[in-house]
């Protein structure tokens, strides 16, 4: 499904491609927003050795988060034994809004949650800026008579007087 979208040159966010292609099951669960000039992505990651079940990747502007947990449970040959916890292999790619340097990236690790700091560069002063439309050859005019030569009639959208046999 992902190489049908690929192919149509259509980017869909991965919890919708996910969902299309029936991997929910490994999608890693995040939380993401921006704080001091650095976008803050926060995963669910409860059980894993961050230094040897994370791997967090840069590739052009994706920023790419994959958690390992394996199961380990002693509890397996208990009586009435049930588990809800998800083992396995979880990844996310999150799109990130400008280049960035893989060097100034950071993670921890605190209480089960992964927490990535992207900084961002700053963004151009909000506002626009007006562009300037020139007059004259070349700048799209076909003749003379145009629109904004001063024929106050034509630029109204009225037809000059004497014009087509008018009086």
């Amino acid at each position: 499904m992902n190489n049908i979208f690929r192919r149509a040159g259509v980017d869909i966010p991965e919890p919708f491609r996910r969902f299309l292609e029936g991997d929910l099951d490994e999608w890693l669960r995040v939380e993401e927003y921006r704080e001091a000039g650095s976008l803050v992505v926060k995963a669910e990651a409860p059980g894993i050795d961050p230094d040897n079940d994370v791997d967090i990747t840069l590739a052009g502007s994706q920023l790419q988060i994959t958690v390992r947990r394996e199961e380990k449970s002693d509890h397996k040959d208990k009586e009435g034994y049930r588990s809800e916890f998800r083992f396995g292999t979880f990844s996310r790619t999150v799109s990130l809004p400008a280049p960035v340097n893989q060097q100034d990236i950071r993670a921890s690790y605190t209480d089960g949650v992964l927490e990535v700091r992207v900084p961002l560069p700053e963004e151009p002063a909000a506002g626009g800026r007006k562009v300037r439309v020139s007059r004259g050859a070349g700048s799209g005019d076909f003749g003379t008579g145009g629109a904004g030569t001063g024929d106050s009639s034509r630029d109204m959208g009225q037809e000059p007087e004497g014009r087509f046999g008018g009086p």
